[in-house]
């Protein structure tokens, strides 16, 4: 079976293109100032343009307000809002309520008590993304450092929702980290790029590839 895989933080139509054509389910757009992958409403707008409809388009979010969310589906035809922050599981709830939105909600891992910590999310999220936390810097990102958890906290578990795994997942890594987590979707963003920002298309095309086979 394939593994239904998601390109996170997009901006070029190149990538997309490549994306698109290498049989991605997801293409994820980065709404976060701070990310060197942000796309503005606009911008994202242009980049899903031409986008077939059986592929999900995703806006990241972290920690924002009803009006930036508001801006970016006023201009952007997104399926499925992704929370990236600390949001809880009211704002997850108020959120769908308002925009009428699936949410998929990310739970940083570093230790078996993060992982737990998800089930607050099984009723008020459509969709879970396990993600490796992130370094404690004053500028460190929620997500796309490039960093892996210990997959074997997630094996063997099961939720009332289906879930993604993510964190520092390559190519090369891609086969093991399923087998390790029995993940059936997966997301990835530093992983396909020649630095941050910089989406390769040769190894989007790669990891889609490796996907498909596993």
């Amino acid at each position: 079976m394939s593994v239904a895989a998601k390109i996170c933080g997009l901006s070029s139509e190149n990538a997309v293109a490549a994306a698109v054509e290498g049989g991605a389910a997801y293409l994820g757009f980065v709404f976060y100032p701070p990310s060197p992958r942000v796309v503005s409403p606009a911008r994202a707008a242009a980049l899903c343009a031409g986008v077939p409809a059986s592929v999900h388009r995703v806006g990241l979010f972290v920690d924002a307000d009803d009006d930036a969310i508001e801006a970016a589906l006023a201009g952007t035809p997104l399926d499925l809002l992704q929370f990236h922050g600390r949001e809880s599981p009211e704002r997850v709830a108020s959120v769908k309520s308002r925009f009428g939105r699936p949410v998929m909600k990310a739970i940083s891992v570093a230790g078996a008590d993060d992982v737990a910590a998800a089930s607050r999310y099984e009723d008020c999220a459509d969709l879970l993304l396990f993600d490796a936390k992130p370094p404690r810097r004053d500028d460190a990102l929620p997500g796309g450092n490039g960093l892996a958890f210990d997959w074997r906290l997630i094996a063997g578990r099961a939720w009332r929702i289906p879930w993604m795994l993510s964190g520092g997942l390559t190519a090369v890594l891609l086969p093991e980290a399923v087998r390790i987590s029995g993940a059936t979707a997966v997301d990835v963003s530093s992983g396909v790029e020649r630095r941050p920002g910089d989406k390769d298309p040769g190894k989007i095309r790669e990891f889609l590839r490796i996907a498909r086979d596993l």
